[in-house]
């Protein structure tokens, strides 16, 4: 067996063994926690990312079975490049599906409620182009030193390789794993640099290129495991919504009781974080009183709160303001649903929801607020 035979195999075994992984994650968090994502309103959160994941990596692994199969039969080197090509475009697509569902991603991924159109719309024009350049060199693919089919695929590699390492970043770094934060970020850039020879003519160093791609795609699977996992952990610690109550005694004063994290009846007070308060109230507001179509602000840049940092800090003012440790610390999950397309739902369930009267209508009755007055009628 030939070492080229030898890379195949063994991505194609880890692929595999990976996708298979991923998939039963997923199966296990819609069956075991269905009811804490969608927080016990109709509103079903049917989050895909890590199941678009698992489908990313059986591409990897069909795509080595059936370059496996060209190789076994001599297949044309033409063809094999262009089911290359093909496959590599349909594992972008589902990458780029499955950060979709990430909180952390890019903007135009999670934001724009028309994205995922355009983004079939992009990738099948990119297939196109890709196999119409091919058709058009026929076996002469290698000219003036230059595969002009893969340059469709090496754009779009260079475009999903940035979403990927902002999304895997933002991602790991937010739940506190750092180092594996900067091994995503490695580990993408390699893959993405393993694509370019392919570009050119450089079959005498073909070797060391396929051991750096074998080894940062079975990078990206680990991480695509350890991601799968921490969301697990994370759904598991959640507290319970029907346990959780949250009171707005008066203005930038509240109580707040999550018996798992030990926090009875405490009182919070925002002092000069008017910001922090008014976002919390809103969020509230919409949560006790507007229908479910309604329950969710838009967190973006243009959206009626600017970004995921302004939830992000009453989270970490409430943690410090209560001391808590860090076993103990309330996460920004804790008390936001992601619900996609930009969209933040409030955990603490309507019955659950206290708000003084008369910071209600003082707060209503603002000019800037106005359109609240529509949740409560």
């Amino acid at each position: 067996m030939g070492q080229h035979q030898f890379y195949l195999i063994t991505e194609l075994l880890i692929s595999l063994i990976g996708g298979f992984l991923l998939l039963s994650i997923w199966l296990v968090v819609q069956n075991k926690f269905q009811q804490k994502l969608t927080s016990e309103i109709s509103v079903k959160r049917f989050d895909k990312g890590l199941l678009f994941i698992s489908f990313s990596v059986f591409v990897w692994a069909i795509s080595s079975l059936l370059i496996l199969v060209f190789t076994k039969f001599n297949t044309s080197g033409w063809i094999i490049l262009i089911s290359q090509n093909m496959f590599s475009i349909l594992n972008s697509l589902f990458l780029i599906l499955a950060l979709y569902y990430f909180d952390n991603s890019p903007e135009y991924l999670y934001n724009n409620k028309k994205s995922t159109k355009r983004i079939l719309v992009f990738f099948i024009g990119i297939s196109l182009i890709s196999l119409l350049i091919a058709l058009f060199f026929g076996e002469t693919i290698n000219t003036y030193g230059i595969r002009f089919n893969t340059i469709p695929d090496v754009l779009l590699s260079v475009i999903l390789s940035w979403f990927l390492i902002l999304s895997l970043y933002r991602t790991f770094y937010n739940r506190k794993m750092k180092s594996v934060a900067i091994i995503a970020v490695f580990s993408i850039l390699v893959l993405f640099i393993t694509q370019v020879p392919y570009v050119f003519n450089f079959e005498d160093y073909i070797s060391i290129i396929e051991l750096a791609k074998l080894i940062s795609k079975t990078t990206l699977i680990f991480l695509f495991l350890v991601l799968g996992t921490s969301w697990v952990l994370e759904l598991s610690q959640l507290p319970e919504a029907t346990t959780m109550k949250i009171n707005f005694v008066n203005w930038n004063v509240i109580e707040i009781s999550i018996p798992s994290k030990n926090i009875i009846n405490q009182t919070i007070n925002f002092g000069n974080k008017t910001t922090q308060f008014n976002n919390l109230l809103k969020f509230a507001i919409r949560r006790k009183f507007a229908s479910e179509e309604n329950m969710c602000i838009e967190v973006y840049n243009g959206g009626e709160i600017l970004s995921q940092t302004y939830l992000t800090r009453i989270i970490d003012n409430i943690n410090a303001i209560l001391s808590l440790e860090e076993g103990e610390k309330i996460t920004r999950n804790d008390f936001f649903t992601f619900i996609g397309q930009a969209k933040y739902r409030l955990r603490f369930l309507p019955e659950f929801i206290e708000i003084n009267d008369a910071l209600l209508l003082e707060f209503t009755s603002n000019i800037d607020n106005g359109h609240y007055k529509d949740f409560i009628k």
